[in-house]
């Protein structure tokens, strides 16, 4: 007969609990998110940067890169795109 008032704070205490999990949820998918928009920025970069050294190799030199250092850059897309 107590054993539904018993029940209650356990009730409770869970559901707390399933409050923490949940933003930590959406921590995690807000990281996610975050990384996956981050990694897209770099992919875009390199191959504007593999563009601008084949249509305009000068160009590298504007935007403080050396020849080198815009070759490394581009070595790091995936090898479908290179």
């Amino acid at each position: 007969m107590n054993d539904t008032f018993a029940s209650v704070p356990h009730r409770a205490a869970r559901s707390e609990m399933l409050v923490g999990q949940a933003s930590r949820w959406r921590y995690s998918l807000a990281a996610l998110q975050s990384m996956i928009a981050a990694r897209r920025e770099q992919n875009r970069f390199r191959w504007d940067l593999k563009r601008i050294s084949e249509a305009n190799p000068h160009l590298i030199d504007d935007i403080g890169l050396t020849k080198r250092q815009a070759e490394e850059e581009i070595a790091k897309l995936p090898f479908w795109q290179r």
